[in-house]
């Protein structure tokens, strides 16, 4: 049987279709039923019979902090696909992100090591990898360097890695994926889906940073072809292709018959307005708009290869503007 954390999130709730089109018994973790019933509007974009491959996952609330809710969750599993994380860049956020992204992986580590999981896959992030050297692509072999300016989610990934890497030290099969930003439909009011959200409420600004992107349908078929491998104790970077905000956000609107955002943002405005915001989320108590590493991340060129898993299983990425223009689909509906 296989069991999937995280499958109310983006990632897990587009893996979790995808491995219902398999014969194989699933089992996925839930925190709450509002976000369960969520997952059907996500089967809805690939199907019509929803129920048909909803009703083949077995689901059972549990809290990857919480070892006795995990421990019933681990019978008849032999493998794991660990998709659950915190994901932000509000500094307050730091210690709740150690202990889901850290301490939760670390007992979900422990708990496949205690039952003879024959293998683990876990989902990271591009963040995790080091910077460029000698301006080359980013690839695998970059490592992670200690640094201020690291913010707190990529410090928790990366510690979560660790764990992981524990795991394959202590005799268990893992495989490591580090996704760019990741496209998908069905949640458009947090992560890359609040770009769809703020094109269609016309957005008037952009920046030109570059980072690498990929649609969440290329990351989960990665990760089952990973699984279904022979390949372990390895990492993968799945980017699809290198973009600028700038791009991606003109191609939401060309999709979505928007007017292109016409205000480029400097470094210096970001600056400012990160400074802002954070003293009036001080005052107010609100969710800051914009923290200084999300401003950074926004100016940022940073360019990452794919070639590892290209060429180790054949892997073709899907084009990001076709990618778009699918997810553009499913927002329309």
């Amino acid at each position: 049987m296989i069991l999937v954390t995280g499958g109310t999130g983006l990632v897990g709730s587009h893996l979790l279709y995808y491995l219902s089109l398999k014969n194989e018994k699933i089992r996925a973790v839930f925190r709450t039923e509002e976000k369960r019933e969520h997952v059907k509007k996500i089967f809805s974009f690939y199907t019509n019979n929803v129920q048909q491959y909803f009703s083949k996952i077995e689901w059972v609330q549990a809290d990857i902090t919480d070892v006795p809710s995990l421990e019933p969750v681990f019978n008849n599993i032999t493998r794991v696909y660990h998709c659950a994380a915190l994901v932000s860049f509000n500094p307050k956020d730091y210690r709740k992100m150690r202990q889901v992204n850290i301490d939760g992986t670390a007992n979900l580590v422990n708990l496949a090591l205690d039952k003879n999981i024959k293998k683990f896959c876990f989902v990271s992030s591009i963040a995790t990898v080091g910077d460029t050297i000698n301006d080359k692509p980013i690839n695998e072999e970059n490592e992670w360097l200690d640094s201020n300016d690291n913010h707190g989610y990529a410090i928790t990934k990366y510690g979560a890695e660790m764990e992981v890497w524990r795991g394959s030290q202590e005799g268990l099969n893992v495989v490591i994926v580090n996704p760019g930003i990741i496209l998908g439909g069905g949640f458009w009011h947090e992560g890359s889906g609040k770009m769809f959200t703020q094109i269609d409420n016309n957005l008037k600004f952009y920046t030109e940073g570059v980072t690498g992107f990929v649609g969440v349908d290329d990351v989960v078929k990665a990760m089952i072809n990973l699984m279904d491998s022979n390949i372990k104790n390895e990492r993968f970077i799945l980017v699809s292709e290198n973009k600028s905000f700038k791009d991606v956000l003109f191609t939401i609107a060309d999709s979505l018959h928007k007017k292109r955002p016409s205000k480029k943002v400097g470094k210096l405005i970001t600056s400012i307005f990160w400074r802002i915001d954070w003293f009036l989320t001080v005052l107010t108590g609100k969710e800051p708009l914009l923290t200084k590493s999300s401003a950074k991340s926004a100016h940022n060129k940073s360019f990452y290869s794919s070639k590892k898993i290209t060429k180790q299983l054949n892997f073709k990425f899907e084009p990001i503007d076709t990618v778009i223009l699918n997810i553009t689909k499913e927002f329309q509906k």
